[in-house]
């Protein structure tokens, strides 16, 4: 059994000198401050070539160290602390955010065992048989940072982007569960690394599509990335949960987003692509999976997930919030669970000698595609009844209505045309002010 093999493979953990154990933290701190140099500088560059604009081009070649330059000019800005603010909340807040962001890939594997100081030992800091579980909870307790941040500035607009930081927590971790759901049922394990070595034959992207689908959806909405950038939302919040911070508590918030970007786009590739295995036809090379060569297919991969994060930027408008927390609730979920039982049902067929689980895996996936596809098609369908049923109401609106028709008069809505009441036109045609009526004369007494 495969959960077994893991069980194993685990007992290679735990065992490194002291000093290996320092080069693998320092080298995976390093390898995150430099993917977010790196990753701010591509975002750049990327949507400025996607709005017609040359982006950064001046410090370092290409504007390589125009990232590293921002983050010491935010380092050396004088701080502004707001009087109402609580303090002790206020400076933890963001040391929360930034810490639980470098915590996560501490259990994300990089490559096979490779040769340090002589020590054979994993590219991976530490496993065991719950690490996804493990970064699920590290995620949401970095959530916290965001949530305690817009409460401890004393502003409402801070505090607005954090309770729309908690509810985006609700209701996109729960879809991002879920669709790991199937990954543990097909690989029998929760170990990253584990995970990865069941992906040999066949990369779970493949197998598991849906899946791969709502967690990439998901992580965007867990990252606040655009279009789910809710709590955020300059247009309506300033700033959101971070308006009130600067100098170098707004830089550790900022490099908390884009180190979450490199930990969820890591997290994608450990679990759906293969981790550090080569993709097609480089794994045809014999030594394509030996050494320290994987750790090339693994960031080239990571650097894929991330491209998409910022084209995502570049094109998609912001959403309402209603739409955000309909989509979560009544999309992801419902798919996810759906998924999950058609997964199920597959491996039970797998044990007993029943149906290939995995044709039954590709015919379900079309089924659901086709589901949903309906289900939005139907969706489509409604909404264009509504259109069609409000500019009926938009018409008859228009239509010209007398003011004095109830016997009071009532003012146009927007797009009424008042017409003059029969009595007016009397009473103008005349040349005869017209007798108050008992309302009115209560009204002028009243006045």
């Amino acid at each position: 059994m495969i959960h077994a093999q893991a069980q194993g493979d685990l007992d290679i953990f735990g065992n490194d000198p002291a000093a290996v154990i320092a080069v693998k933290v320092l080298g995976i701190f390093v390898i995150m401050v430099l993917m977010t140099l790196l990753t701010i500088w591509a975002e750049r560059r990327v949507v400025g070539r996607m709005q017609m604009r040359i982006g950064p081009n001046r410090v370092g070649p290409f504007g390589l160290l125009q990232s590293l330059m921002d983050g010491i000019k935010l380092a050396l800005k004088e701080e502004i602390i707001p009087k109402g603010a609580h303090l002790a909340v206020y400076i933890i807040a963001p040391v929360i955010a930034a810490t639980t962001a470098f915590l996560t890939f501490a259990v994300i594997p990089l490559g096979p065992q490779v040769s340090i100081f002589g020590t054979v030992t994993p590219l991976q800091l530490t496993d065991f048989p719950v690490s996804v579980l493990y970064i699920l909870a590290i995620a949401s307790v970095g959530i916290y940072g965001i949530v305690l941040a817009g409460w401890s500035s004393g502003s409402i607009y801070p505090l607005l982007g954090g309770l729309r930081s908690s509810a985006q927590m609700i209701s996109y971790e729960i879809a991002m569960g879920l669709s790991f759901v199937a990954v543990f049922l097909y690989a029998e394990s929760m170990s990253t690394s584990q995970i990865v070595a069941a992906q040999e034959p066949m990369w779970y992207i493949v197998l598991l599509l849906p899946s791969f689908i709502i967690y990439t959806t998901a992580m965007v909405g867990e990252t606040n990335r655009a279009p789910f950038d809710l709590p955020e939302a300059e247009g309506e919040l300033v700033g959101g949960f971070h308006t009130e911070y600067s100098s170098l508590k707004f830089a550790l918030f900022f490099l908390a987003e884009y180190v979450n970007m490199v930990t969820v786009s890591a997290l994608a590739t450990t679990l759906f692509l293969g981790g550090w295995r080569a993709p097609w036809p480089i794994s045809l090379w014999d030594q394509a999976n030996v050494g320290w060569w994987p750790m090339l297919w693994f960031f080239g991969k990571v650097f894929a997930f991330i491209f998409v994060f910022i084209w995502l930027r570049g094109t998609l408008p912001r959403l309402r919030y209603d739409q955000f927390m309909k989509f979560g609730w009544k999309v992801l979920i419902p798919v996810s669970i759906a998924w999950i039982l058609i997964v199920a049902v597959a491996r039970y067929l797998r044990s007993s000698g029943g149906l290939e689980a995995r044709n039954l895996l590709f015919a379900a996936s079309a089924v659901l595609v086709v589901v949903v596809l309906i289900s939005y098609a139907l969706d489509l369908r409604r909404k264009k009844s509504d259109e069609i049923e409000e500019q009926r109401i938009a018409l008859e609106a228009e239509k010209e209505f007398d003011p004095f028709a109830g016997g009071f008069p009532v003012p146009p809505m927007p797009g009424q045309v008042a017409q003059q009441s029969r009595r007016v036109k009397t009473t103008i045609s005349s040349g005869v002010s017209a007798p108050l009526t008992a309302s009115e004369t209560t009204e002028g007494t009243n006045v």
